[in-house]
C-alpha cells in the first residue's frame, strides 16, 4: 500500500502553534526512533514542513528496521530534505556518525501483537540503548514516548489520571508488559538525566486518531472509522468503556513541544480529557460518516461488563505548556477517513 503526504490543513495546523520553539533545532540534528510507526511518520512530515518553511537547516536521522520497504510506503518522504533513515533494530542499532542535538525515543511495538517477552525486552533495552545514543552523540535534549499504561488500570469512580497517580500494572499478568517497559523507560531517563545531565522529558500518551493509524488493528476508533468507510455496521464488544481521543496534529504538536520546553523528569499526559463511551464513539462516527444511502448501524454485545476508563487529566500540560485539544473529534474523525480514502 502506498500512502499519500499528510494533508497541508494538517502540516500548516502544526506549525502555526509550535512555530516559536524551532529555533532551538535550526542547524541542528534530530534522531528519532520509531520513525517509520504512526507516532514517528507524523513527526517525520511535520520537521519537514517546518525545516523547509523556516530554513532551519536542521537534519532528521530516522531509525528503521527496514528503509527501503518504508519509503516503498511513502515515497513522498524520500525525497524529503534534510531527512535521512538509518538502518538498525532499536534494541542494537549501530550509532549513527556526528553530533545530535535532539532525540526523540518513539520506538515500541503497541500496535504489533507480540509475545510479552519480546514487548517488555524491546521498550526496556531499546530505551537504554536510545538513551546511551543521546549521551554519546552529544544530545542536550531527549523525548521519551511513554504511555498511560504506566498506570495500571484506572479506578471506576477515577472520572480523569493525573500524573501524580501512584497506581501501576500488574506484575503477575503478562499484559502488563508494555507498561512495565515503560514504567522502567521513565526510571532509566530519570537515571541517565541525574547521572550524564540529559535533559529527559517523558510524554505519557493515551489514545489518538488521525491519518496512519490503522483501521485494521486492536483500535477500536480505526475499526469503528473502516466499518463506517465500508458502509458496513459498526460492530461493538462492549460500549461501556470510556475513552477519549485526540487527533495526530495536536499530537505532533504536543510531543514538539514537550521536547523543547518541558521540565526534565516531570511526566505529562499527553491526549484529550474530553471522554465519551465506546458506544458513544461508535455514534460520533456513524453520525460523521454515515450516509443515507448506505444507513448504519450497531450492535452491542456484554453491556453488564464492569466499567472501564482510560482519560488522562491534562491540567498539567494546559498550564505548563499551555497545550490543549483544538481539533474536535468529529472533525478528527472526517480527516482521518479522508485521508485513508486516498491510500492505495
Amino acid at each position: 500500500m502506498i500512502f499519500p503526504p499528510l494533508p497541508k490543513e494538517d502540516l500548516e495546523h502544526v506549525l502555526e502553534h509550535s512555530r516559536q520553539l524551532w529555533d532551538q533545532l535550526r542547524g541542528g540534528r534530530i534522531f528519532v526512533t520509531g520513525a517509520t510507526g504512526f507516532f514517528g511518520i507524523w513527526l517525520l512530515e511535520t520537521f519537514a514542513y517546518a525545516n523547509k518553511e523556516l530554513g532551519l537547516g536542521a537534519e532528521l536521522v530516522g531509525l528503521s528496521r527496514n528503509p527501503q520497504a518504508f519509503y516503498a510506503k511513502v515515497p513522498h518522504l524520500a525525497a524529503k530534505s534534510g531527512i535521512t533513515l538509518h538502518s538498525g533494530d532499536v534494541r542494537d542499532f549501530q550509532f549513527p556518525e556526528g553530533v545530535f542535538t535532539h532525540v526523540i525515543h518513539a520506538g515500541t511495538t503497541s500496535s504489533a501483537p507480540v509475545p510479552p517477552a519480546e514487548m517488555l525486552d524491546t521498550i526496556t533495552r531499546g530505551t537504554k540503548r536510545t538513551l546511551d545514543f543521546a549521551v554519546a552523540s552529544g544530545a542536550k535534549r531527549f523525548l521519551f514516548v511513554s504511555s498511560g499504561a504506566v498506570y495500571g488500570k484506572q479506578p471506576a469512580d477515577m472520572t480523569h489520571i493525573l500524573e501524580t497517580y501512584a497506581g501501576a500494572p500488574d506484575p503477575m499478568d503478562p499484559n502488563s508488559a508494555y507498561g512495565e517497559g515503560k514504567r522502567v523507560g521513565e526510571l532509566l531517563c530519570s537515571i541517565v538525566h541525574k547521572e550524564n545531565g540529559l535533559e529527559t522529558t517523558i510524554a505519557r500518551c493515551f489514545a489518538f486518531v488521525g491519518p496512519h493509524l490503522p483501521l485494521d488493528a486492536h483500535f477500536a476508533i480505526g475499526n469503528f472509522i473502516r466499518d463506517a468507510m465500508k458502509g458496513e455496521p459498526i460492530k461493538i464488544n462492549n460500549g461501556t468503556p470510556y475513552r477519549s481521543y485526540l487527533y495526530a496534529a495536536d499530537l505532533a504538536i504536543w510531543l514538539w513541544t514537550i521536547l523543547f520546553k518541558g521540565t526534565s523528569c516531570r511526566p505529562y499526559n499527553v491526549g484529550s480529557d474530553e471522554e465519551i463511551t465506546i458506544s458513544g464513539l461508535a455514534r460520533t462516527v456513524e453520525s460523521t460518516l454515515g450516509d443515507s444511502a448506505a444507513p448504519l448501524s450497531h450492535s452491542t454485545l456484554n453491556l453488564n461488563s464492569s466499567v472501564s476508563r482510560y482519560v488522562p487529566s491534562v491540567d498539567q500540560a494546559r498550564m505548563e505548556l499551555n497545550l490543549r485539544g483544538l481539533i474536535p473529534l468529529n472533525e478528527s474523525i472526517r480527516r482521518t477517513a479522508s485521508w485513508h480514502a486516498f491510500c492505495r
